[in-house]
This record gives structure tokens, C-alpha cells and sequence, in this order.
């Protein structure tokens, strides 16, 4: 029997007994599993520290509790540990993917990824998933025997597949890259070390990447109204929120604006976990899987939500894209934010030089598309508020990226 909280691992969970392995081959650690190594070195490697002052929506310096990326990265962590446990996965691997799925995220967001996106259109784009594993497999130099963090194959299999597969079974990309294409960094460690595009990633990689929309979906709300961006009312447009505003004022009435807020924000996750966990068990009775192979071969999502929850969070983010992604105050710090990207690349293009020496070494006589890739790589790596600092040094005004919207008066201290 097992209490409520207990770990537990089910057959069709991804074991670290039975790994493919690491690039490069290491000796066994005497403490901890392959997932567990994988959870503690990226915790420990530079680019997670870096999130720390990345943008998640609002630029940090517009005030000290809105979601930044690490804040997002962690409650994203916490979210995937509870369906890993509840679903019987292996808890490690689900924490491990979800603390690395944003390390190849911009300075500036979504914002600085599409900037840097379209400076890099002539070579080969920028993706921030390919970003990530270019960080794990090669930008991060910490260890004596490898470039990267040589992390297990299902690490890497879940970091680049945790939203489904790249590859028809034709072996055409699937639609979010039949534009562009798979980009190059995937398709290069995918050469070296074949991580089964065209096949789903494990379990563990399901449930990080609903952690994620879970995360988001429900911190976003929160943020927005705190922001101001909008109000609780403005929430009964989505059917499913206006019912969780419903049951709060039921159980609740007249409470004050900021516990509903916090209210409301529980709620989501709640609902949305228990969703998962419910038809994910769902599935996978009707599966009955025996290992973790049958779980990438089913052709579809095992770990997942239900068609009426699946709504309620399309439903969310087409509010939260109208009123808060593109509401006019957070689309002219965009829009700023944009510019000192741009910039940023155009100076380090005209004279590499300009990049610190670790980065601009080795560029002498290099064709255009390496010293493209290594500005990129560069900007990428930056945080918000090196990003602005650099601009500064090399341009005489630098874009005004402080916006304070009206914050209705919630107070921003956190019990």
C-alpha cells in the first residue's frame, strides 16, 4: 500500500537502470542515477543561473514578484514532480527536463528569440529548444573530458521531443518546422547520437511539457492581474476561469481582490493536475503498456489532457495572448526590446572584436554563417540586464525598457 506523497514506479516508467547511456561513456555514481546526475548538473551549470534575470513577461526591474524565467522553471519543476508521482514516472527524469526546457531562452523572452530569430534568417534561424541542447551538448565548458553536461539519452531525448515528434513517419518535419526546417544543431547531434525524431519522447517528457502550460497558464493570470493588465471580471469571458470565480465567491464571499487572485491561480493548477493524472490513467489502462518503448511508439500523446480541459487552456492563452502579450504597454517594451537585440547583432557582426575574447576568438577568416552562429549563441546567453549594459557600452542612447502599469493597488508583498 502506498500514502499519499509516496513514490512508486510503474513498468512503463522510463528507468535509469536501463539507459542508452551518455555520449561519453562515465563510471556510475555510487549515490545517485543517471536522472538524478542529469537534475544536478543542470541545476549547477551556468545557464540555469542565467534565468534568473530573464524575462518571462514583464522585464525584471518592473517589480520583484512577477514571474521571471527561473521563478517559471521552478513552478514548471513542482508541477512535473506531481504528475511523475502520481503517474508512477520516474520523478528525477520529469525534474530534470523540466528544469532545462527554457536554458536556450533569449534575453527579453519570446521578444529577444523572434529578434534574433530574424537577424539569423539567412543562417538557419534561432530556436530555442536547438538552443538548449546546443547548451548541453557543447556551449556549457565545465568538465574536463566534454564540452556540454553529457547528459543520459532520454534527457536529451525529452529536451528536444517534450513537444511531440520532429519527423513524419515519412521522415517529412512536422508542421511546426515544415517552414524552416529542422534546425541544424538538432539535426547534427541527431546524427551523432540518434534520438528517434519521428517517435514520441517518454513519459516524463509528456508531463514536463504539460507543466509547463500549466505553469504558465496559471501564473500568467496571475501576473496580468497584478499588473493590471486586466480584471477579474474581464476573466468571464473563458467560460472555465468564470466558474472558478464562481466557486470562489460561493465558498469565499466578498474576499479581498488579492486572495481571490491567489485563489483563482491554485484553482487552475489544481484543476489542470488533476485533469492530467485522470486521463493520463485513462490511457494508459487503455494502452497497458509493459515498458517505456510502447509509451514512444503510440503515435500520440499518453500523458495528456482531456478534450474539455485541452478547450479551457486554448481558451486561456487566446485571452492571455489579447490582453496581455499584446496589450499595447508590453508590446512597446517588445517592441524597445527588440531593437537593442538587433543592435546588439549588427555591432558584433560589423567587428567581432567587440564580443568579450572567449567569444570572439577563433573567428579570423571564418566564413559568415560560424561567426553568425557564435553572435547568436552570445546574445542568447545574455540576461536582460547584461544585454542592456552591453548596448549601453557600444551605442550612445540605449532604448527605455521601464514600463509601470497601474498596479490597482495590490499590494506586492507575498504572505
Amino acid at each position: 500500500m502506498r500514502q499519499n506523497g509516496e513514490r512508486w514506479r510503474a513498468p512503463y516508467a522510463t528507468d535509469p537502470a536501463a539507459t542508452r547511456g551518455r555520449l561519453i561513456p562515465e563510471a556510475a555514481s555510487p549515490t545517485r542515477s543517471d536522472f538524478q546526475r542529469d537534475r544536478d548538473r543542470i541545476i549547477h551549470s551556468t545557464a540555469f543561473r542565467r534565468l534568473k534575470h530573464k524575462t518571462q513577461v514583464f522585464v525584471h526591474h518592473e517589480g520583484d514578484h512577477y514571474r521571471t524565467r527561473l521563478t517559471h522553471t521552478l513552478e514548471v519543476s513542482q508541477i512535473a514532480r506531481a504528475l511523475a508521482r502520481a503517474l508512477g514516472l520516474d520523478e528525477d527524469l520529469a525534474e530534470a527536463l523540466a528544469l532545462s526546457h527554457d536554458l536556450g531562452h533569449t534575453c527579453f523572452g519570446h521578444t529577444g528569440e523572434d529578434a534574433l530569430d530574424a537577424c539569423m534568417a539567412g543562417h538557419g534561424g534561432f530556436d530555442h529548444n536547438a538552443q538548449a541542447l546546443r547548451i548541453v551538448t557543447r556551449l556549457e565548458r565545465r568538465y574536463a573530458g566534454f564540452d556540454g553536461l553529457n547528459l543520459a539519452w532520454e534527457t536529451l531525448e525529452g529536451l528536444v521531443k517534450h513537444n511531440g515528434p520532429l519527423l513524419r513517419p515519412d521522415g517529412r518535419p512536422t508542421p511546426r518546422y515544415a517552414a524552416a526546417g529542422i534546425p541544424a544543431a538538432i539535426l547534427e547531434y541527431d546524427a551523432l547520437n540518434d534520438l528517434d525524431l519521428a517517435r514520441y519522447a517518454g513519459p516524463e517528457a509528456q508531463a514536463a511539457a504539460l507543466a509547463d502550460d500549466i505553469a504558465y497558464d496559471s501564473h500568467d493570470l496571475d501576473d496580468g492581474l497584478r499588473a493590471g493588465l486586466f480584471g477579474l471580471a474581464d476573466l468571464a469571458e473563458v467560460p472555465f476561469l468564470r466558474g472558478l470565480l464562481d466557486e470562489i465567491e460561493a465558498l469565499h464571499p466578498g474576499l479581498e481582490t488579492s486572495r481571490r487572485i491567489h485563489e483563482l491561480a491554485r484553482r487552475v493548477i489544481t484543476r489542470f493536475v488533476e485533469d492530467v493524472i485522470a486521463e493520463s490513467s485513462r490511457r494508459l489502462s487503455a494502452l497497458a503498456p509493459g515498458r517505456v518503448a510502447e509509451i514512444r511508439a503510440a503515435g500520440a500523446p499518453v500523458i495528456a489532457f482531456s478534450e474539455a480541459i485541452a478547450e479551457a487552456d486554448a481558451a486561456i492563452k487566446t485571452f492571455l495572448y489579447a490582453r496581455m502579450y499584446r496589450h499595447p504597454g508590453v508590446m512597446a517594451v517588445r517592441a524597445h526590446a527588440a531593437e537593442i537585440v538587433a543592435d546588439l547583432y549588427s555591432a558584433f557582426t560589423a567587428d567581432p572584436a567587440r564580443m568579450p575574447e572567449e567569444w570572439s576568438a577563433g573567428l579570423e577568416g571564418a566564413g559568415e554563417g560560424r561567426v553568425a552562429r557564435r553572435i547568436a549563441d552570445y546574445i542568447a546567453g545574455m540576461t536582460d540586464t547584461y544585454a542592456v549594459l552591453a548596448h549601453r557600452r557600444l551605442f550612445p542612447t540605449t532604448p527605455d525598457l521601464h514600463w509601470s502599469p497601474e498596479s490597482r493597488g495590490l499590494p506586492l508583498a507575498e504572505p
